[in-house]
C-alpha cells in the first residue's frame, strides 16, 4: 500500500483547490481567436464519419485538416449531453485537462524524487501565469501539452522495468500518446522519446548479444503501445489515415508555415518566418518564474556532476529523460530556425517538464543544505515560499489574464508592455465590451434617439468573441474594411493596435498599472451612422 505524508497531503488540497477555482471562474475567459474555426472542425470530423466518410469538407477547411480534432469532438460531443454553452463547456474542459496536466507533473516529480518534489512542482506550475493564464482557451496547446506529460510519466515509469514494463503502463503510455498525436503532429516526439529511453536505460555492462536480446525485447513490449496510440490518433485526425506517410508530411507542413501574422520580441517586430534562432527560449526565460528556472538548472548541475563522477544512479537517467523533453524540440526549433509566433503558445508542453525538473532540483537542494542545519534549510524554504506568494499575488492581480506574466528578467509586466508579446487574442476584448456598453449606458440620457440608435464598433480582434459578449443590441461590429466609418474603436495594445484609429479614449483596460486595451469614441472624427431600430 502507498504511503502518503504530509506533502502529498498538501499536493492533493492544492489540485482540488485549483479545480475548485477553475470551475468558478471560467466565465471570466474570453473565447480565443481559434475556438470558432476549432469547433467548426469538430463538426465536419463528426460529419466525415456519419457520412461513411463521403462528406469530406473537412480536409478542405483552411489547413485544420493538419491538426487532430481529439479535444474539439470530445467537447463537442458532451455539448450534445451538457446544456451549457459549447464555449463555457469548452473552457471548463480544457481548464480541468490543465489540471490533470499540473496532477501528471506532481506524479512524475513524486516517482523521480518523493512527496516534496511533487509538490514543489505542483506550486510552481500552478503559479506559472504562462499555464494557468491558458489553461482555458488554449484547447489546442493545453490539450496536448498534458498529454504529452503524461506519457511522459507513464514512458519513466516503463523505462524503470525494462525490458518486461507493466502491461498497464504500456497501454497507459499508448493511449495518452495517441492522444497527444490526436491533437497535434509534434506527439511524434514520443516515439523519439521512447526510442531513447531503451538506449538510456540500458544495461550497458551485459554483453553484447545480451544487450541486444534487451534491446529487443523493450522494443516488443512497446510495440502495443504504438499500435493504440496509431488508432487513437486517426480517429482524432482522419487525414492521418489516409496515408500512412501523412503525419510525417504534417509534420515537415508546420515547419514550413509562413503566414503574414506578426510577433514583437524586444520590441522589434517580425514576420513569423524570420523570428530570431532564440525567440522561443528567450520566451521560456522571461516568461517563466524564475523559480522554475533556478531548479531546473539544479536538476541540470546534478546530472553534470554525476556525470563527471562516473555515477549510473537511476535519479540521473530520469532527470536525463526529462531535460530530452525539454531541450530536444526546443534544440530542433534552434537548428532548423522554424516559424513561431505569439511567444511560448506552441511550446507549452515543455513547460510541465520545466516545472518537474524544478521540483526535483529544488528538493535536492533542500536536502542538501539540511546537512547544514535547520537554519540553512528554513531560511531557504523561506525564500523559496516568498518566491512563490509573490508569483500567485501577481496572478491574482492579472486575473482573468494570468498569461501576461512576465518575470523580473524584463522587468515584469510594465518592462515587456509593447515590447513582447501580450493579449495576442484580445482576451480583453469582453471587459473592454463591458466598459464600452457602461459608458453609453451613462451618457443614453443625452442622446434622444438611444432606443433605436445603432452603434457602429471597430474592433481589432474576431467576431465570436464580440458576439458572445455584447449585451447591448445596439452595437454592431465593423469589418476591417469598414473602419474608418466607425463611431468605437477598442483594440488591445499588443502589436500597437490600439494606433490603427484615432478617437477620444474613454476606458482602459489595465492590470498592474500597464494599458492592455483601449476603448475610443471616434464620434467626432466620422460622419453619424444612420439609425435603426430593432
Amino acid at each position: 500500500m502507498a504511503r502518503y505524508d504530509a506533502s502529498d497531503i498538501a499536493t492533493i488540497l492544492l489540485i482540488a483547490a485549483l479545480a475548485i477555482l477553475a470551475l468558478c471562474t471560467f466565465k471570466d475567459y474570453a473565447i480565443s481567436n481559434d475556438e470558432g474555426v476549432q469547433h467548426r472542425y469538430a463538426e465536419l470530423i463528426v460529419a466525415y464519419y456519419a457520412s461513411g466518410f463521403t462528406d469530406q469538407s473537412l480536409f478542405g477547411f483552411q489547413n485544420l485538416y493538419l491538426y487532430g480534432g481529439l479535444f474539439d469532438v470530445v467537447a463537442l460531443g458532451l455539448s450534445q449531453l451538457i446544456p451549457i454553452d459549447p464555449y463555457d463547456l469548452r473552457h471548463i474542459l480544457c481548464a480541468l485537462i490543465g489540471i490533470g496536466g499540473i496532477a501528471a507533473a506532481a506524479l512524475t516529480a513524486r516517482l523521480v524524487a518523493g512527496p516534496r518534489a511533487a509538490l514543489i512542482a505542483t506550486i510552481a506550475l500552478g503559479v506559472s501565469g504562462t499555464w494557468y493564464g491558458t489553461m482555458f482557451n488554449h484547447t489546442k496547446d493545453i490539450p496536448f501539452a498534458a498529454a504529452m506529460m503524461g506519457a511522459t510519466l507513464f514512458l519513466i515509469r516503463i523505462a524503470r522495468r525494462l525490458p518486461s514494463p507493466r502491461i498497464g503502463d504500456v497501454l497507459a503510455f499508448g493511449l495518452l500518446a495517441g492522444a497527444a498525436l490526436g491533437t497535434r503532429v509534434l506527439g511524434l516526439l514520443l516515439v523519439i522519446y521512447a526510442g531513447f529511453v531503451i538506449a538510456l536505460y540500458l544495461p550497458w555492462s551485459l554483453p553484447g548479444r545480451a544487450r541486444w536480446s534487451f534491446a529487443i525485447e523493450s522494443s516488443l513490449r512497446l510495440l502495443p503501445a504504438l499500435i493504440i496510440a496509431y488508432v487513437v490518433m486517426i480517429l482524432a485526425w482522419p487525414w492521418a489515415a489516409l496515408a500512412p506517410l501523412n503525419p510525417i508530411r504534417g509534420l515537415l507542413a508546420f515547419s514550413e508555415f509562413h503566414y503574414g501574422i506578426r510577433t514583437v520580441l524586444a520590441g522589434q517586430i517580425y514576420e513569423m518566418a524570420s523570428v530570431p534562432r532564440l525567440y522561443v527560449p528567450i520566451y521560456i526565460l522571461i516568461r517563466l518564474p524564475l523559480l522554475i528556472l533556478f531548479g531546473a538548472i539544479l536538476a541540470l548541475l546534478y546530472v553534470l556532476r554525476g556525470m563527471a563522477r562516473g555515477a549510473q544512479q537511476p535519479l540521473c537517467r530520469d532527470i536525463i529523460l526529462l531535460l530530452l523533453t525539454v531541450m530536444f524540440p526546443l534544440a530542433c526549433q534552434v537548428a532548423y530556425h522554424g516559424p513561431a509566433f505569439t511567444g511560448l503558445r506552441h511550446f507549452l508542453f515543455v513547460i510541465p517538464p520545466l516545472a518537474v525538473l524544478a521540483g526535483i532540483g529544488l528538493d535536492l537542494a533542500l536536502t542538501a543544505l539540511a546537512k547544514r542545519g535547520r537554519i540553512v534549510v528554513s531560511g531557504a524554504v523561506a525564500a523559496g515560499v516568498a518566491c512563490l506568494l509573490w508569483d500567485a499575488v501577481t496572478l491574482v492581480r492579472l486575473h482573468p489574464y494570468e498569461n501576461l506574466y512576465y518575470n523580473s528578467l524584463v522587468g515584469g509586466l510594465q518592462g515587456a508592455s509593447r515590447r513582447y508579446d501580450l493579449d495576442y487574442w484580445f482576451s480583453s476584448m469582453p471587459e473592454a465590451v463591458q466598459q464600452l456598453e457602461t459608458y453609453l449606458r451613462r451618457t443614453a440620457a443625452v442622446d434622444t434617439n438611444w432606443p433605436a440608435r445603432v452603434y457602429s464598433v471597430a474592433v481589432c480582434g474576431e467576431r465570436l468573441p464580440f458576439d458572445k459578449t455584447v449585451t447591448l443590441p445596439q452595437l454592431r461590429f465593423d469589418f476591417k474594411a469598414e473602419w474608418d466609418e466607425s463611431e468605437f474603436f477598442i483594440a488591445p495594445t499588443q502589436l500597437n493596435c490600439d494606433n490603427d484609429l484615432d478617437g477620444k479614449i474613454i476606458a482602459t483596460v489595465e492590470r498592474l498599472g500597464v494599458a492592455i486595451a483601449y476603448v475610443k469614441d471616434r464620434r467626432a472624427l466620422t460622419r453619424p451612422v444612420a439609425t435603426a431600430a430593432r
